[in-house]
């Protein structure tokens, strides 16, 4: 008895020890644990903190930049000043948001060479913020720049400053830039012996030029680029530069295929602007070469000069126009636009288009797009239109105040029939109110 005793005894105090021992051990545990999930925010992962920075304002990674060190280290990284925005307006004029002096010091000094894809937006029309845009352009010496955009909000701008200037300070980029791939130099007084620098150090990697309004340039300038850059994909331009040579050249064997043409037909004087014609053969060579290509005219023209225009088949795809079109005009569209897939018109004046959207609806099979402003059309006449295009129509837009009632459909009847032929839901817009 006093052995078995003993032995329970012993076991009992065993259990006691290996109790004690577990419940200090979880302690411990506990403790360590404890150590785990409180981390030392100062030492996290660079590239981490690097990830979490490309997600923030630049105004608010600044501010992140002096929690420590660390953080300020990982602020000037390269990674974070390969893209950048520089927004420029004069503060003593405009509230507007601008890049701060002592940043711009800052990045010329420590970041020039990391900056690759790089805009300039002069968010104001003074010729000092213009200035100011060419002064951080001139000092890019060490830079290696793939896209380069100067935008200005507010024109004229970079148009008011000295053309030498503009030039001089542009060149630096081209010279130093050897693999540019993307240039918008829209509204800039940009020239052609400029563009031949462009060509040569930069023809072999440009992929991009949108240059709409820059009166300093010439055909034979464009026509350079086209000749030299073969592997240009998207070009943007005004009208006095389109030449059959042009079409020609961007349709030779050596040339890539041009996905995307913009071209803006403008005239700010009625009367005055003397429009050339373009050879359908040399638009046949086009679109030969690049039977894919989006081909976008906007026309900002008076009605009497559209005289040279659409006379026979282009192979436009998205057109819109800016000014009152003739009725005689989108009739012509109708007969000589097969690859239209969006029409936007602004304004045609009192006289319904009952039969040119039918003819429109009729010739224009691939059509998916339509806004129509201040154009007037009866109801019947835009049903049949809606029912002839079909649920290709993705996008349609037209005011509920032009659509003139007849005796087939009133407005209250008219955006069940054609949400019935759209296989979607639809209502005209509506004019505000304020």
């Amino acid at each position: 008895m006093k052995r078995g005793r003993k032995t329970n005894e012993a076991n009992s105090s065993s259990s006691e020890d290996t109790t004690e021992k577990e419940s200090k051990r979880h302690k411990v545990v506990e403790k360590k644990t404890t150590v785990v999930q409180s981390p030392d925010w100062a030492n996290l992962l660079q590239d981490i903190i690097l990830q979490v920075f490309q997600y923030l304002p630049l105004l608010d990674r600044a501010h992140a930049s002096q929690v420590c060190r660390s953080w300020n280290q990982v602020f000037h990284m390269p990674d974070l000043w390969r893209c950048f925005e520089f927004e420029l307006n004069q503060p003593a004029t405009s509230n507007l948001r601008t890049t701060h002096p002592e940043l711009i010091k800052q990045i010329i000094k420590r970041h020039s060479n990391h900056l690759q894809y790089v805009s300039f937006k002069v968010v104001d029309s003074s010729k000092e913020s213009a200035e100011a845009a060419c002064d951080i352009l001139s000092q890019l010496v060490n830079c290696s720049l793939k896209t380069l955009g100067l935008i200005s909000t507010a024109r004229p701008s970079f148009m008011d400053l000295p053309k030498s200037h503009f030039i001089s300070a542009l060149t630096v980029v081209f010279v130093n830039s050897k693999s540019l791939s993307s240039l918008k130099i829209d509204d800039t007084p940009v020239d052609d012996p400029s563009l031949k620098v462009l060509v040569a150090n930069n023809s072999d990697t440009l992929k991009l030029l949108k240059m709409s309004s820059c009166p300093h340039v010439s055909p034979a300038g464009i026509l350079c680029v086209a000749d030299q850059c073969h592997g240009l994909r998207e070009l943007a331009l005004n009208y006095h530069l389109l030449s059959d040579e042009l079409l020609l050249a961007l349709s030779s064997e050596k040339h890539v295929r041009l996905e995307h043409l913009r071209i803006d037909v403008v005239s700010e004087n009625p009367g005055q602007t003397q429009f050339h014609t373009i050879q359908k053969s040399s638009w046949d060579a086009f679109i030969k070469h690049s039977p894919k290509v989006n081909l976008v005219m906007y026309f900002f023209l008076y009605e009497e000069e559209f005289d040279l225009f659409f006379r026979y088949e282009i192979p436009v795809t998205h057109l819109y126009f800016g000014r009152s079109v003739s009725k005689d005009v989108l009739g012509r569209v109708g007969m000589t636009c097969p690859r239209l897939v969006e029409l936007v018109v602004c304004a045609n004046g009192l006289r319904p288009l009952d039969e040119e959207l039918i003819c429109i609806a009729e010739r224009c099979k691939y059509l998916s797009a339509v806004g129509l402003g201040e154009c007037e059309v009866s109801c019947s006449a835009f049903v049949e239109f809606v029912k002839m295009c079909g649920g290709r129509l993705s996008q349609l837009s037209i005011m509920e105040e032009v659509l003139i009632p007849d005796q087939k459909y009133s407005l209250e009847q008219i955006h069940w029939e054609v949400s019935k032929h759209l296989g979607r839901v639809w209502f005209p817009d509506m004019m505000p109110t304020w």
